[in-house]
């Protein structure tokens, strides 16, 4: 009995070897730069994410706080209008999926509607809140901006879905555009940290965070990971995934004119030991609000995946004292609610 169990055991591990090199996504080629060495990419201040045996410790050592499951459908099921020239609106759907309408565009950022953030359909971080959009209600999308390819962030059923009605163009980081070709989408514009590109009267540039990339066990930081910054009527910044560094964040304050609103991360931070080299807590979200000296900001990656230990009231309990500590007001840095319209 003994052998047998051991067998299984191996015939297991075997087997998700194999699978997770087989989802291994193929990764940029291009020249060496200071934050790409020929073959990986690397963060602006050096830190790296954790190596197999953080991953290890953290995963035999887990703590989950409480989260709870509502599947509740708050979302209008009527079409979303679209905005004039000279408006800008925001639309949480939830986690890190956001439609932004500005000057006439509509773009979606890191879309996933999906059930779980995984390869499988059966397993991995399973939704615990419906969209605040449903798909069928979003406008004509023109744009898609990916931040990373993390399945929380680049969901393929998505992807698929929104391709076969909308037709919009992509700009991705650097060689994330290799997953949408394998799904034969050719209107997509990688780019480097920095570098921007216009998308009708629109500035797209990507901006630097420090992250990490990988769908597979071979993908490991393969492909780059960006934030976004867009320049129009109104200039918006979109944060997404990445951890807090004093330096990074005043840079981007003088680099690119004053922000009206960004998208700060809040969620994915405990045990801050494992957490803090790749995600930003509610007390760095503020730190990151105050750096870049945006107007407003809006909360987000929280409340639908549960990819870390803290449980759903500490995050906003966290955020609650954040705030108070740091006088910044709920009004400036505000928990988003899905399916909600902030308007800059």
């Amino acid at each position: 009995m003994f052998l047998i169990i051991i067998s299984v055991l191996g015939l297991l591990v075997i087997g998700t070897i194999l699978y997770g090199i087989s989802i291994s996504e193929k990764g940029y080629t291009g020249p060496v730069s200071s934050h790409f060495d020929g073959k990986k990419f690397l963060n602006p201040n050096g830190v790296k994410g954790n190596g197999f045996w953080n991953v290890l410790k953290w995963s035999l050592s887990r703590k989950k706080g409480e989260w709870k499951a509502d599947y509740k459908d708050y979302a209008s099921k009527d079409k979303i209008l679209d905005v004039s020239k000279n408006e800008a609106k925001i639309l949480f759907v939830n986690h890190s999926t956001f439609l932004i309408q500005i000057d006439g565009m509509n773009i979606l950022i890191d879309p996933v509607w999906s059930m779980r953030a995984s390869p499988l359909s059966w397993a991995g971080p399973k939704r615990l809140r419906q969209p605040g959009i449903h798909l069928d209600s979003l406008p004509k999308i023109d744009l898609v901006l990916l931040t990373h390819n993390h399945y929380d962030h680049l969901d393929i059923d998505t992807i698929k879905a929104i391709d076969k009605h909308h037709r919009p163009e992509y700009i991705v980081p650097l060689g994330v555009d290799n997953i949408l070709k394998r799904l034969h989408i050719s209107k997509v514009r990688q780019l480097d940290w920095h570098q921007h590109s216009m998308f009708d009267k629109l500035k797209i540039t990507a901006t630097p965070a420090i992250h990490f990339s990988g769908r597979g066990m071979l993908d490991t930081n393969n492909t780059l990971w960006c934030g976004f910054m867009i320049n129009g009527f109104k200039n918006l910044y979109v944060v997404d995934d990445t951890a807090y560094d004093d330096q990074l964040f005043k840079d981007v304050r003088g680099k690119y004119p004053p922000i009206d609103l960004s998208i700060i991360p809040i969620g994915a931070y405990k045990p801050k030991w494992f957490m803090s080299p790749i995600h930003t807590d509610p007390d760095e979200a503020v730190l990151i609000h105050e750096d870049t000296g945006s107007k407003k900001s809006i909360a987000c990656h929280f409340g639908t995946f549960q990819l870390a230990d803290e449980g759903l009231e500490d995050v906003f309990q966290d955020l609650d004292k954040a705030l108070s500590k740091s006088g910044v007001s709920s009004e400036s840095l505000i928990l988003s609610k899905e399916g909600v319209a902030y308007v800059c």
